[in-house]
């Protein structure tokens, strides 16, 4: 038997490396299927943005990398959970008018990112 659990450029995903489903929907279980070969590309898809910018929202990042929402935001949230991002203390406006955190690189220590 073979080890099945996926991995990223940065070691094992935080999930067990099977990216979320929702179980009761066959459609939401075939996109986390399709999505595993690709999430490492689109890590760094998002950690080139932010190096390149600085910080970003969601909303930011989804319009200028482009990527759709629904695969940006989990992007997002398991590089915040392998401490590759963080969020900023700043907050910006969306095109609702709603507050967003802006999400950067994590800074080591002298001020430097964490750039791949």
């Amino acid at each position: 038997m073979t080890d099945d659990k996926q991995t990223d450029l940065f070691g094992e995903l935080p999930y067990g490396g099977e990216p979320p489903s929702q179980r009761h929907s066959d459609t939401s279980r075939a996109a986390a299927e399709r999505i595993k070969k690709r999430i490492g590309p689109l890590h760094l898809k998002v950690l080139n943005f932010l190096s390149a910018v600085g910080g970003a929202t969601d909303e930011e990042m989804q319009q200028h990398i482009p990527m759709a929402a629904n695969t940006q935001r989990p992007r997002r949230c398991e590089l915040t959970e392998l401490g590759r991002i963080e969020d900023s203390g700043l907050r910006r406006l969306t095109e609702s008018r709603r507050d967003a955190v802006v999400w950067r690189l994590v800074q080591k220590p002298g001020g430097k990112n964490d750039e791949s």
